[in-house]
C-alpha cells in the first residue's frame, strides 16, 4: 500500500473515530503533499514517489520539533503538547528508524566499503548511507557519527 492510500484510509479511521486531532493533522499531511506535488508538476513529474513523501514527512517532524523547542521556552506547554501529538502522527507513516547502535554499525561499514580514511571522504560516506538506509536513517544522527569515526 502506497503512503498515500495510508494517508486516505488512516484519515477515513479517524473520522469514523471521531479523533479530531488525528484528523486535523493527517489533513495538514495531505496539504502539505499537494502543495508538493503542484511544485513537482513542472518538473514533468505528476506525483511525487513515497521517497519524497517521507522526506517531506521528516521535514515536517523537524519544523514541528523546533516550534517544541521554541514553545516550552515561551512558557506555552499546551502548544508545544499540539506539536508534540502532530509528531506522533506524522512519526506513525514513517518506518521505524535505526537506533543509535544500528548507526553506529552502519556508518561503520559504509566507511569500510568506501574506503573513506578522513572528514574530507565524508560526502562519500554520507551518500552511501542515504542510499542505502534512506528513510530508516535520520541523517542529522549519523552526521556526527560518521564525523567522529573520520576524525579520530
Amino acid at each position: 500500500m502506497s503512503l498515500r492510500d495510508e494517508f486516505t484510509e488512516a484519515l477515513k479511521s479517524a473520522m469514523r473515530a471521531g479523533d479530531a486531532a488525528r484528523v486535523s493533522t493527517i489533513r495538514l499531511i495531505n496539504a502539505k503533499l499537494k502543495e508538493a506535488d503542484i511544485a513537482s508538476r513542472p518538473k514533468g513529474v505528476p506525483a511525487i514517489p513515497d521517497d519524497e513523501i517521507q522526506a517531506m514527512l521528516r521535514g515536517m517532524v523537524k519544523s514541528r520539533r523546533e516550534s517544541v523547542v521554541l514553545y516550552e521556552q515561551g512558557k506555552r506547554p499546551e502548544l508545544a503538547a499540539k506539536e508534540m501529538a502532530e509528531i506522533a502522527v506524522i512519526e506513525s507513516f514513517l518506518p521505524q528508524a535505526m537506533d543509535q547502535a544500528a548507526v553506529e554499525a552502519a556508518v561503520a561499514a559504509a566507511i569500510a566499503e568506501t574506503g573513506a580514511s578522513s572528514v574530507k571522504d565524508m560526502g562519500k560516506v554520507m551518500g552511501l548511507l542515504k542510499s542505502r538506509h534512506g528513510a530508516a536513517l535520520d541523517m542529522a544522527l549519523a552526521n556526527p557519527v560518521v564525523r567522529a569515526k573520520l576524525a579520530g
